[in-house]
């Protein structure tokens, strides 16, 4: 019987896949073993179909046609990639937050996710990530990742700096479907966020 090559089934998974996209070894577990699978994504980063970014974190190359070089991964995806490796349930807040919604064309110095896992701080390639601890489970843990992107971009602006032009941009982003679990999975949250939430829905009719 034929042994399965585990290398050229990853590596094909690899291949299929965006460049820049960010990997960790427990997207290969369907194939093989832990043991197998690091071994073999060794391997890849030694032959060059794959980057180590951090510990336990790899990247397909990304080549620049204006630099004519790899680029990084996308700082977001880096981010989801850590997360995903320990468990984490994870948004960005902050100027991350505003940033990734159109809010502020600024990019951010350091890219802030809270998360329900612990206070960690990553730096790899210029491009530093940083996770803060969060209690309020209820506006990370079981909502759509989008209703919990704009709560924190709300939260990131305030109450008092929350004007038309936000609550305009927010409901021209969203379409029906991510507007209705906004609505209902955003009930949970501070009042004056869920006001500026049924703005964002439904305009100023809400009843």
């Amino acid at each position: 019987m034929k042994r399965p090559n585990y290398l050229e089934q990853i590596k094909e998974r690899i291949d299929e896949a965006e460049p820049g996209s960010v990997f960790i070894p427990s997207d290969f577990f369907d194939i093989a073993s832990a043991v197998k699978v690091n071994m073999c994504l060794s391997r890849l980063r030694e032959s060059g179909h794959l980057n180590s970014v951090l510990r336990g974190v790899f990247a397909k190359p990304r080549i620049s046609l204006l630099l004519d070089k790899n680029v990084p991964p996308r700082s977001d995806d880096i981010a989801k990639s850590i997360a995903r490796n320990y468990g984490w349930t994870t948004v960005p807040y902050g100027d991350t937050a505003l940033n990734m919604l159109g809010l502020s064309t600024q990019v951010p110095a350091i890219w802030e996710y809270l998360s329900d896992g612990p206070y960690k701080n990553y730096e790899t390639d210029g491009i530093r990530i940083q996770f803060k601890h969060t209690d309020k489970k209820n506006e990370i843990v079981d909502v759509s990742n989008k209703t919990a992107l704009v709560i924190q971009a709300l939260r990131a602006l305030g109450k008092d700096n929350v004007t038309n032009v936000e609550i305009q941009k927010l409901s021209k982003t969203l379409n029906w479907s991510e507007k209705q679990s906004l609505l209902s999975e955003g009930q949970r949250v501070t009042a004056w966020v869920f006001e500026f939430i049924k703005q964002i829905c439904i305009g100023d009719n809400y009843e």
